[in-house]
């Protein structure tokens, strides 16, 4: 017997083509043991390769298949985005296209949900396997973030959650450029549960994540809901503001005994150190007035160039 309630699956897809049927198969597999309707959601962000080509094969063999497709790339997280401002699910839970969030932890979340929990996200457990630095950075990552900014995550959280209707219903009234949506989720409150699980191998492709894009989402993340770098440069400003006048006896004592103040080398990376720091303290400045500005700007959040979802939602 199957249920009245409407599941969600929201996946977004960048060059994903070796990996979007095996993803569809798996969740189909999943529910035909269980009692509820379902959608399929891919969102093409920009795809590249012959992902869309894929999708279109797909869609005339299942009901339940649908796709939105970008005019570009918007990034990862506008991608989910979109998939939940169109879902029509009683809940929706989003997930990656790489297999590396197991379709068979599908029931654990969905009976979390049915326990009355709004939101069901999930923890990853450390995968002995990645490299050492892989392992370091990540863990840094979210050291990083817990400490400068106003929202507490755990080590591990990922982007595969399960979320009630009126949760979605929140989310589609936020409209930031650049959604942190890791953080909005924690940040929001509800009735919140965890649940952990083994990353699995990553079926094809490499990962989209390189250093300097979870760097790039640090920061996102840091000042989407905290001014804390801000009060840390005025900080840092009072400081070395305060350790400069304890050069001011050295400099008097030279003064009236005669003695050449020297040391050019020293000078030149005093003054390179603290020109340095400047330009840190107004990168951290412009990165702030950067997102007014393009938030000002009012553009849409993305752009969708096809997709077979009759009526959609926003």
């Amino acid at each position: 017997m199957v249920s009245n309630k409407l599941v969600s699956i929201v996946i977004p897809a960048f060059n994903e083509s070796e990996n979007i049927v095996r993803i569809c198969s798996e969740i189909e597999k999943v529910f035909s043991n269980l009692h509820y309707s379902y959608e399929i959601i891919l969102v093409a962000d920009g795809c590249t390769d012959t992902t869309m080509e894929t999708i279109d094969k797909l869609i005339p063999q299942s009901d339940n298949i649908f796709f939105i497709e970008f005019s570009r790339n918007f990034g990862h997280q506008l991608a989910l985005k979109a998939g939940l401002d169109n879902a029509k699910g009683d809940c929706v839970i989003s997930m990656d296209c790489d297999l590396q969030h197991p379709p068979e932890l599908l029931p654990e979340l969905l009976a979390k949900w049915e326990k009355g929990f709004e939101v069901v996200y999930t923890i990853r457990l450390e995968d002995k396997k990645l490299p050492m630095a892989k392992r370091i950075s990540s863990k840094l990552f979210y050291k990083t973030l817990n400490s400068l900014s106003d929202v507490e995550l755990e080590t591990g959280s990922a982007d595969f959650r399960l979320l009630d209707r009126k949760v979605v219903s929140v989310i589609r009234n936020f409209h930031e450029n650049e959604p942190f949506l890791r953080g909005l989720f924690k940040w929001i409150g509800f009735k919140q549960t965890s649940v952990e699980y083994a990353p699995c191998a990553r079926h094809c492709g490499k990962s989209k994540y390189s250093i300097k894009k979870m760097i790039k989402f640090a920061l996102q993340g840091v000042t989407s809901f905290s001014v804390k770098p801000l009060y840390a440069a005025i900080y840092l400003g009072f400081t070395l503001s305060f350790l400069s006048l304890l050069y001011i006896p050295y400099v008097i004592h030279a003064f009236h005994t005669g003695k050449e103040v020297s040391g050019w080398a020293s000078i030149i990376m005093t003054i390179v150190f603290f020109g340095g720091l400047k330009l840190i303290i107004l990168g951290i400045i412009g990165i702030y007035i950067g997102k007014m500005f393009m938030q000002v700007k009012n553009r849409p959040n993305y752009i969708i160039r096809s997709t077979n979802i009759k009526e959609q939602l926003s």
